[in-house]
C-alpha cells in the first residue's frame, strides 16, 4: 500500500559546534564522490589510470558549479537584477539556485580541459565511463532538493503526494494548507535509476563507445527531464509554451541523437585505447595498455 502522503524532512541542516552543515551540501558531495569512484573503476577496467579520474573530478566540479550557477541565474534574471535586487546575490550560491543542465555543460568543459591538458584520456572515453556514475550522482543530488523542500510539482491527490508547508516561499498563493504536490525529486530519482539499469543492459549488448554510450544517456535523461519539468511549479522563462528547461531537454535529446549518428560514422570499429594518440598510461607501454583494453572487450563480448 502507498502512504497517504510523503512528509517533507523536518530538518535541512545540523550544527557541529559553530558549523552549520546543510544536508543538501552533503548530498552533492556524496554524489560527486560516487560519480568519481564508479568512473575510476570503469576507466581502470578499460586500461586507463584510475587516479587520473581525480583530475577530471576536480575540473568537472569547479566548472560544473560555475556552469550550474550561471545557467540558473540566466534563467532567473528577475531574482537577481532589477529594482530592490542585489546583483551580488549571484555569488551567494549557498542560498540555493543551481541547475543540472548548467552543471552538465560546465562539467563537460572541465572534462575536456582535463583531457587535453592533464590526463591524455579521451574526452569521449571518459564521457562513456561516466554514465553510470552520473546517473547515481543525479539521484543523490535530487535527495538534496527533497531536504531543501524545493522544486516540487503541481498539486496532486495521488497517495504519494509531497507535503509542503504553507509558509514555504514557493507555496502557491491561493492553495489551501495541506495541499499535496507531485514529488518531482522522486520521479527523477526513479527515472535515473531505471536509466542506470536500462543503459547498462544496452551497453552489455551493443558495446557503444566513442561517446555513443554518453549519447544514449543524453537521450534518456532528456526524455525524462522534459516530462518531469512540465510538472514543476517554480518560476521559469517560457518560450513557445515550454519552460526553458524543457527546451534544453529537447536540445539534449537532439544532441544525443546527433552524437550517436556522427560517432557511429566516424568510429565504426572498437575503441582499443582510452588514451589520445601519443599518450599512454604512466608506467605502462602502449602494448600493455592495448592488451588490457583487449581483455576488457573480450569480457564484454562473452557476457552478452
Amino acid at each position: 500500500m502507498f502512504p497517504a502522503s510523503i512528509p517533507s524532512p523536518p530538518i535541512q541542516f545540523f550544527e557541529i559546534g559553530p558549523f552549520r552543515i546543510y544536508i543538501y551540501a552533503l548530498c552533492i558531495i556524496t554524489a560527486i564522490a560516487i560519480a568519481g569512484f564508479v568512473t575510476a573503476h570503469r576507466i581502470g577496467k578499460r586500461g586507463g589510470e584510475r587516479a587520473a579520474v581525480l583530475d577530471f573530478v576536480v575540473w568537472a566540479t569547479v566548472f560544473g558549479i560555475i556552469g550550474a550557477r550561471a545557467y540558473h541565474v540566466a534563467t532567473h534574471l528577475g531574482d537577481y537584477f532589477g529594482e530592490g535586487k542585489d546583483p551580488l546575490e549571484v555569488l551567494y550560491i549557498w542560498n540555493g539556485g543551481i541547475a543540472i543542465f548548467g552543471a552538465l555543460l560546465g562539467g563537460a568543459l572541465g572534462v575536456l580541459l582535463a583531457s587535453r591538458l592533464l590526463t591524455g584520456i579521451r574526452f569521449w572515453s571518459l564521457a562513456d565511463a561516466l554514465v553510470p556514475g552520473i546517473l547515481l550522482a543525479q539521484s543523490f543530488g535530487r535527495l538534496g532538493n527533497y531536504f531543501n523542500h524545493e522544486l516540487f510539482g503541481t498539486p496532486t491527490s495521488l497517495p504519494w503526494g509531497l507535503e509542503i508547508e504553507s509558509a514555504n516561499a514557493a507555496f502557491p498563493i491561493g492553495l489551501a494548507e495541506g495541499t499535496l504536490f507531485h514529488p518531482t525529486f522522486l520521479y527523477e530519482i526513479l527515472w535515473n535509476l531505471t536509466g542506470l539499469f536500462v543503459l547498462l543492459q544496452l551497453e552489455r549488448k551493443f558495446k557503444p563507445r566513442w561517446g555513443k554510450f554518453f549519447a544514449m544517456y543524453l537521450v534518456w535523461y532528456g526524455i525524462g527531464r522534459f516530462w518531469i519539468e512540465g510538472m514543476r511549479l517554480d518560476p521559469s522563462y517560457e518560450i513557445l509554451g515550454l519552460r526553458s528547461n524543457q527546451l534544453t531537454a529537447l536540445l539534449a535529446i537532439l544532441l544525443g541523437v546527433v552524437i550517436y549518428i556522427v560517432q557511429s560514422k566516424r568510429h565504426p570499429g572498437v575503441e582499443n585505447s582510452v588514451y589520445l594518440p601519443g599518450k599512454q598510461r604512466p608506467g605502462k607501454s602502449v602494448l600493455k595498455q592495448t592488451a588490457e583494453a583487449d581483455r576488457y572487450y573480450h569480457v564484454l563480448n562473452h557476457s552478452s
